[in-house]
């Protein structure tokens, strides 16, 4: 599960600085990805936390 979220993590963040470069950083698709990557790097984060946490 952990690779997968990282490959979408990255998948995420290749749109984000493809559609950054082209639009204003305020447009609507921008934000969306944005967000989108959020929330990803939020539940990674909870996993590797979770992980840490249960090794001591």
């Amino acid at each position: 599960m952990e690779k997968k979220l990282l490959k979408r993590i990255e998948g995420l963040r290749k749109r984000l600085n493809k559609v950054g470069l082209t639009r204003n950083l305020i447009d609507s698709e921008v934000v969306e990805v944005s967000q989108q990557l959020d929330r990803l790097l939020n539940q990674y984060q909870k996993i590797t936390s979770y992980q840490q946490l249960s090794f001591w």
